[in-house]
């Protein structure tokens, strides 16, 4: 079976690198250098939401379902580098040739990833192998927002229409699962400022589950699962989830219906 990588990430403003494209003084500190991007859009009539290529990425947070085992975490160390954390990403898929699946990847996670790590000079030949190197990727690649290797799967649930994109939190809670549980992405620049980088971390962790758990509710209504492999793959899921003494997990746990 070919392992399936469930991938979300986090991410804070560039502030270095808005520091040098805003032209501001060398001292000015990271918050003030955020405010002014802030401001600046919404001067502009824009919303606070930066422009890809300025998020920095701080957590990449993975669900890898290989064999008979089931196994979510955060890429890399807290305190590891951005470059090293897109490193690590790509080696997986390097690694294990995984079906990716996500929740907004296309539009968002993917991009970011792809500039960010323009940026730190990181390398992915698997990932962006379009049929060069392997024929079968001609026909089924990362890339191709039709192929399945990648499954973006708000994308996919909506038709590729952006008017009928649901919220993640919302779908999870409404299929029985935790949902989003004490932050969501706008609260992230907050959390990193108050240096609760694990609390980041934790969230983005929770994230990919809801994503594989309704991701195995969609594999089950398009008939790739049965009602009783569907309730197999949900219990290799709270029994692995129970096997973790994190806080963030028992809570996740107590959640779900």
């Amino acid at each position: 079976m070919t392992p399936s990588l469930v991938f979300d990430i986090e991410t804070i403003p560039d502030t270095d690198g808005l520091k040098k494209l805003l032209d501001l003084p060398a001292d000015t500190s990271p918050a003030d250098v955020a405010r002014v991007a802030f401001h600046q859009r919404r001067q502009a009539g824009q919303s606070e939401f930066l422009p890809l290529h300025v998020q920095r990425v701080v957590a990449i947070s993975c669900v890898l379902r290989e064999g008979e085992n089931f196994r979510v975490w955060s890429l890399g160390n807290p305190d590891e580098s951005e470059g090293a954390l897109i490193q690590r990403f790509y080696d997986g898929i390097e690694k294990y040739t995984p079906n990716l699946i996500s929740w907004n990847g296309g539009g968002f996670d993917l991009p970011v990833l792809h500039y960010r790590g323009m940026i730190h000079n990181v390398v992915a030949p698997r990932y962006w192998d379009m049929g060069d190197d392997d024929r079968d990727f001609k026909w089924n690649n990362y890339i191709s927002r039709y192929h399945m290797r990648h499954t973006d799967l708000m994308d996919l649930l909506a038709l590729y229409q952006g008017r009928g994109n649901a919220p993640l939190d919302q779908l999870a809670q409404l299929c029985g699962f935790p949902g989003k549980l004490g932050m969501d992405g706008s609260k992230v620049w907050d959390a990193y400022q108050a240096g609760e980088i694990e609390a980041i971390r934790n969230y983005c962790e929770t994230d990919v589950v809801n994503t594989w758990l309704v991701y195995l509710r969609f594999q089950q209504m398009r008939g790739l699962l049965t009602p009783e492999a569907y309730q197999r793959e949900i219990g290799l899921v709270r029994e692995t989830l129970g096997g973790y003494t994190d806080v963030h997990w028992q809570e996740f746990l107590s959640n779900w219906a």
